[in-house]
């Protein structure tokens, strides 16, 4: 299996990157580009485990570990190969 995570911050939280990317965007005259927000992917193979487990352990690494929850989101699938 693979664990398709998403890290981004949230929306209260100012995102000096994002804003960067937004403003060179708007310089290469992208003018349609609004709010941009900066965030990290990951993916992760797991193994031995069911798709039930695989959620459970997931979850927890995702809080122990793979985001900030005072300042970030995060949101994750598994996908079955």
């Amino acid at each position: 299996m693979l664990a398709k995570i998403y890290v981004t911050p949230r929306k209260a939280i100012l995102d000096p990157q994002g804003k960067a990317i937004a403003q060179s965007l708007h310089a290469l005259a992208y003018t349609e580009v609004g709010e941009v927000r900066m965030g990290k992917y990951l993916e992760i193979q797991l193994t031995g485990l069911s798709y039930q487990q695989a959620e459970q352990r997931v979850e927890e690494m995702c809080q122990r570990l793979l985001a900030n929850l005072v300042i970030e989101d995060f949101r994750f699938e598994i996908v079955e190969e």
